[in-house]
This record gives C-alpha cells, sequence and structure tokens, in this order.
C-alpha cells in the first residue's frame, strides 16, 4: 500500500511538472525599411502560448532608451496570444540595429527580438530605378510585352515593385484576364521594402494567335476601382509551335516571302484613301498558310485574296489606310500576318503614318 501511494504521489507529481507554458513567436527578426529622422517606426511581434499553463510576460527590456516597448501585460491562456511591440525613435542617422529582450514565465533566459533599418535626412527617390508612381507603389515598368510567345510556352515577366507608404501592402491586379497568372514576392510588402510581380503568360489560353492586347490594374487600396492612373498594358504576341519539327519536316516546310516588307503612302493631301498592293508567294515546298492577319492601327485596312498557297503559288495583299482615322503625328503602324513557316512565323509589314 505505501508502495502504491508513493507511485501516485511520484506521478501527480511528474504530472504538475509537465505543466508548462511554452514561448512561440511568429517571428524574431523585424526589418523597418527606411526611416525618416525623427519618425519613429514600430514593429510588432506575435507570442503565442503552446503550452497547457498561462503565459506571463513578466518585463521586456529594451538595450537603449531610443527604443520602447509596450506588451501584453495580462496572462496569455494555452492556444491564445499576445503581442509585444517595439519602437524606434529614430533620433540618429544612418543603420541601427537594437535588441529586446523579453522575460517570461516559460524560461528563466529571456527571449530577443530584433529591430534593424536605416534612418535618412530626406525621403529616397526611386525615380531612376522605378520611375513610375501608382498611389504609395513605384514600379520599374508599366508595360507588358510577351513578344513572340510560341504555344504551349508559358514565359514570365517580373515588375519591380517599391512600397513608399506607411503600411504593409499586399499587391492586387484587377481585371486579369484568365490568359495571365500573378505572384507577388513576397505576397506582403513591408513599409518602405522593394519585391516583385512575377506575371506568367499561359499561351494555351489565349483566344487567338498573333497580338493580343489588354490592360491590368494595380489596386492602391481595399476597394480601388479602375483608372487610367493605375493601368498596366498588356500585349502578347503568340506564335504556332513549331520549334520542334525534324530535319526533314524544315527541309519540306513552306516558305513566305514579300514582294516588300515597307509602304509609304506619302501625304494625304484632298484624298481620302491611300491603297498599295503587295505580292506574298511561297516559295517552299508544302502549303503556306496565313492564319492570322491584323492591323495594329484603326487607319489600316487589309484584303489577303488567298490564306492557303500551294508551293510557288502567289497572292495579292492589299493594305489600305483612311485619312479620316490617320492621327496629326506620325504613327510607326504594321500589318501583322502569322504564318505556318517555321522559319518566318511572323512577318510584319511597317506603314509609317501621318495625315
Amino acid at each position: 500500500m505505501k508502495r502504491l501511494n508513493f507511485l501516485l504521489i511520484l506521478s501527480l507529481f511528474a504530472c504538475t511538472m509537465g505543466a508548462q507554458p511554452a514561448v512561440f513567436f511568429n517571428r524574431t527578426e523585424a526589418d523597418l525599411g527606411t526611416l525618416l529622422w525623427k519618425e519613429p517606426g514600430t514593429a510588432t511581434f506575435s507570442i503565442a502560448n503552446r503550452g497547457d499553463k498561462p503565459l506571463l510576460i513578466s518585463y521586456v527590456e529594451t538595450d537603449c532608451g531610443c527604443t520602447r516597448a509596450l506588451w501584453t501585460d495580462t496572462p496569455i491562456k494555452p492556444g491564445e496570444s499576445g503581442e509585444v511591440s517595439a519602437t524606434f525613435d529614430a533620433g540618429q542617422l544612418g543603420r541601427f540595429q537594437k535588441m529586446v529582450a523579453v522575460y517570461t514565465n516559460a524560461d528563466e533566459a529571456p527571449y530577443y527580438l530584433t529591430l534593424r533599418g536605416h534612418v535618412v535626412s530626406k525621403p529616397e527617390s526611386h525615380n531612376d530605378t522605378h520611375p513610375y508612381q501608382i498611389g504609395n507603389i513605384c514600379l520599374n515598368r508599366n508595360t507588358i510585352d510577351f513578344a513572340d510567345a510560341y504555344k504551349g510556352d508559358r514565359p514570365t515577366i517580373e515588375i519591380g515593385i517599391i512600397n513608399t507608404g506607411d503600411a504593409p501592402y499586399t499587391p492586387v491586379l484587377m481585371h486579369l484576364p484568365p490568359y495571365i497568372s500573378m505572384k507577388a514576392v513576397p505576397a506582403t510588402l513591408p513599409r518602405k521594402k522593394s519585391g516583385i510581380l512575377q506575371l506568367t503568360l499561359e499561351t494555351d489560353k489565349l483566344p487567338h494567335l498573333g497580338l493580343t492586347q489588354t490592360s491590368v490594374y494595380l489596386s492602391r487600396y481595399m476597394g480601388d476601382k479602375v483608372s487610367t492612373e493605375n493601368e498596366i498594358a498588356v500585349s502578347a504576341t503568340l506564335l504556332p509551335d513549331l520549334l520542334n519539327l525534324s530535319a526533314d519536316e524544315r527541309a519540306q516546310a513552306p516558305k513566305v516571302e514579300f514582294s516588300a516588307t515597307d509602304i509609304e503612302f506619302g501625304p494625304f493631301g484632298s484624298k481620302k484613301q491611300f491603297s498599295k498592293t503587295l505580292t506574298l508567294s511561297n516559295t517552299g515546298k508544302s502549303p503556306l498558310q496565313i492564319q492570322e492577319l491584323q492591323v495594329s492601327d484603326p487607319a489600316l485596312s487589309v484584303a489577303l485574296k488567298k490564306t492557303v498557297l500551294a508551293p510557288g503559288e502567289h497572292t495579292k495583299l492589299k493594305v489600305t489606310a483612311t485619312a479620316k482615322y490617320l492621327k496629326k503625328e506620325k504613327v510607326d503602324a504594321c500589318v501583322m500576318l502569322i504564318t505556318n513557316d517555321p522559319t518566318n512565323p511572323k512577318v510584319e509589314i511597317n506603314v509609317p503614318l501621318r495625315q
């Protein structure tokens, strides 16, 4: 009986000793980025209790008078979280790194948190590297051009971004079409920090070969609307998948040739229209297919007599410019053809236009 009582007491003592609070911080380092002189920066750290006994933050100590701390001063129940926030006063110029010691009833030794950043006397200019500004976000480009993407590929273009605001920013692109996916790195951009937007073209989802144009809009804040101020122009030129042809297939392939690849209309004067006709020929060994025919300016129109040419055959391409759609300034317009010629799948006819 004495042995049983001893074992029971020992078991209860072990259970009591096993009940402990357990500290888990969501992070132990915070980069405050670039701060203006005497404009303080604050970082907040979440502290969770992963144990089975209430966690108490007894004291938080900073390593200098330039940093002050606030913390949850009530017991944190098992499974719940509290906070430790540290504010740096930015009273000295230059780079800084400050330590914050957090004392709890979970351990005799403190837990250390780190603040770092850079204090400057005037706002940094990003005009050289990120000249385009949308709200508090600076971008290194405001257009995206997926030039000559072959069907089946997934090319990616990056936009460099800087958050110049005073709060974290989560990038969102509005009106994103189904053939483009976006990933932000990091997903949430801290204040005064830089990141990238990765735009990937899903070529299998493009509606047609040739040029597709659209616009996406960078949201500046929750509930933002689309406008020319937050617009990013996107274009993609899709070519047929002709890269994996064998040597024999290439030897027997069609070949497109034009009588000219430049058209000069000259001054219109009193004329309402100008037209010029080019000859398009297939000098290859298999049928040539004109799979897409597009113009880059509404002042141009085209007429093509045949879209499939046998070897040795030719046809006429008529290009017309209409005066009432012309702009006063010079515009470098073009006519684009997409063919099944593996060496020349995209042909552009240059047509400079001016009223």
